[in-house]
């Protein structure tokens, strides 16, 4: 069965966060980043791709316009892999660059339940990251989050409901989208 075109949920879907309401987030996102970076060389910058990529961009950006250098890298670390629903973590790309002794600032799309992030920064904690830092363009308003695990710097609160735009994907389509986006209940 294929997975249902985006034009077909597009039509029926309402607009969570439009594009301006995201990018004056990502403006407070980079000032409050600004500030926790004030005196430190460049910090390891890793976008928790494909979903974190349109606001690690945006944010980058951003931080540069303050005077904030970034070294970049990325990783692939994903439960959902096209479904709207997740399973068991997959890695299929770790970062090259050395974390030892490194401030890093991973940068992802949303926070949801919080299982991958979790990984996520273990595994950078694990390779000696001296301080891990995450920023997200969005949260999802539930309590189901794990336990311990938050993000340090988070633009905008998204319902308990399957969003899509911005990043985030429906089945791997609509990342693009200029806004965030929420499948009717």
């Amino acid at each position: 069965m294929s997975a249902p075109r985006l034009s077909d949920v597009l039509a029926s879907a309402e607009v969570v966060h439009d594009r301006g309401v995201l990018e004056a987030a990502i403006e407070r996102i980079a000032d409050a980043i600004r500030g926790d970076y004030e005196d430190d060389a460049a910090p390891l910058f890793v976008t928790i791709m494909h979903g974190g990529m349109p606001f690690a961009a945006q944010l980058a950006f951003a931080l540069g316009e303050r005077g904030l250098d970034l070294e970049f890298d990325y990783l692939h670390a994903t439960r959902y892999r096209g479904n709207t629903t997740g399973s068991g973590l997959a890695w299929l790309h770790r970062p090259a660059t050395s974390m030892r002794g490194r401030r890093v600032l991973l940068a992802d799309d949303i926070l949801d339940e919080g299982h991958t992030l979790k990984a996520v920064r273990q595994w950078c904690e694990d390779q000696g990251a001296a301080d891990v830092r995450v920023a997200v363009l969005a949260v999802k308003s539930h309590d189901r989050c794990v336990e311990g695990v938050e993000a340090d710097y988070v633009g905008v609160e998204v319902p308990d409901r399957y969003v899509f735009g911005y990043g985030m994907d429906f089945h791997e389509q609509g990342r693009n989208l200029p806004a965030i986006y929420a499948l009717k209940d």
